[in-house]
């Protein structure tokens, strides 16, 4: 780009003579994280107003990309524990080694001398203090992870190998491939993100329903309920089962079995509801599992059996602890039975969607790898990335020219 100020007549023009080294472009890009994103959200709604996006269906997808970090400064809790725990072999191996210097006659027969041990020794403990401390850090923030050059980068599966990357969403829009929304995040998996790209796109097109495609990534019940609940019509691949939730007057359904049915959890009333459309009722609260919620009774009476646990059918809902309660509301409350199956065509178009922006962004554009470092700076470097990307499209689509009139 400095390059570029330098010999380029146009970007001359645009810069006005100014020729920024290398250096300050990179601080502005590291400094306007927020603004770039604004950037690339008013080139979205530029094109929303040219017609360039259907608004009818998007696609969701992730992609890894690799972090200003190396797998070999990033470890996990039990990486963590297995260094400790080597740490204190090797120690305990070099005290031995003295208190059988210690029964030699002389002393200065052995390979290392007394003063050498010791240093050996000094070096091992303050190593082993070093990674007592992230794991004291991880317990105290509840991180899994600890990560020493992009600490907020996390190890990620990829490839065959794990890597310290982030995991950067997006919403594509079918018409004409064009990204709608991103989000840069650093959790491993898809869990949860339809209902958040969901309404970021329905508020860009300022629509009260649109239609979401997305992978078995996406596969979480709680997460596609609370898109369903805003409006969205979701159609996640490899989904087959039913489920069952509140309904309003004349919608109630009368349940006598299900197929592969899954619990659904109803946050602003406390409970889960079963298969069967049973009330499942906040009971306990444990670390690994999150809140525990059951209802023994009822699956004594039920005559489908969901499950061969003698104690009945029981639903875990991770939750922080300090938003456990076992305060419930189920009064007034009717149940219709819902069926959760992608249809066909759309599960096929969504490859066709949402693939195509990671793939010219990787393999035409060369950016495969983060150039910054943490949450922030990354979504502020893929903000200019994924506005380049929607910037080559609209001009292949609708050509420069007309670009440039509808920007005056």
């Amino acid at each position: 780009m400095e390059d570029e100020t330098k010999r380029n007549l146009e970007v001359i023009w645009l810069f006005k003579r100014l020729s920024p080294d290398h250096k300050t472009i990179a601080r502005f890009r590291h400094t306007n994280g927020k603004a770039l994103k604004n950037v690339f959200r008013n080139f979205v709604k530029l094109c929303v107003r040219l017609g360039l996006y259907g608004k009818e269906l998007i696609a969701i997808d992730g992609s890894k990309f690799k972090a200003v970090n190396s797998p070999k400064r990033s470890f996990t809790e039990k990486q963590i524990k297995k260094k400790i725990d080597s740490l204190n072999e090797k120690i305990d191996e070099y005290l031995k080694e003295l208190d059988r210097n210690d029964e030699e006659e002389d002393a200065g027969s052995g390979e290392k001398t007394v003063e050498e041990i010791n240093e050996i020794i000094n070096g091992l403990k303050n190593k082993k203090l070093r990674y007592q401390g992230y794991a004291d850090e991880l317990k105290q923030t509840g991180e899994k992870q600890k990560s020493l050059t992009d600490p907020e980068s996390r190890l990620m599966a990829g490839c065959g190998k794990a890597d310290a990357c982030y995991n950067i969403q997006t919403a594509v829009d079918a018409k004409n491939k064009l990204i709608v929304d991103f989000e840069v995040t650093n959790q491993g998996n898809d869990y949860n993100f339809i209902t958040p790209m969901a309404e970021s796109a329905k508020e860009i097109f300022e629509t009260d329903s649109i239609i979401v495609a997305a992978d078995a990534g996406y596969a979480s019940i709680q997460d596609i309920t609370a898109a369903m609940n805003r409006g969205v019509e979701v159609h996640v691949a490899g989904t087959d089962f039913d489920i069952c939730l509140p309904a309003e007057a004349g919608e109630e359904t009368v349940i006598t079995g299900h197929n592969n049915g899954r619990c659904v959890y109803i946050p602003e009333r406390n409970i889960a509801l079963c298969p069967m459309g049973n009330v499942l009722y906040p009971s306990s609260y444990d670390k690994a599992n999150g809140a525990l919620f059951c209802n023994y009774e009822a699956c004594k009476q039920c005559a489908h059996r969901c499950t061969k646990k003698t104690r009945g059918f029981y639903h875990h809902v991770r939750m922080p602890l300090e938003n456990f309660s076992k305060e419930f509301n189920d009064k007034d409350l009717a149940v219709k039975q819902v069926r959760i199956k992608p249809d066909k065509e759309i599960i096929k178009q969504r490859k066709s969607i949402v693939e195509h922006p990671f793939g010219t962004v990787k393999q035409n554009m060369n950016t495969r790898n983060c150039l910054t470092k943490g949450i922030k700076n990354v979504a502020g470097e893929f903000s200019l990335t994924f506005l380049a990307y929607n910037i080559k499209r609209v001009i292949n689509i609708i050509g420069c020219g007309k670009l440039i009139e509808s920007m005056v």
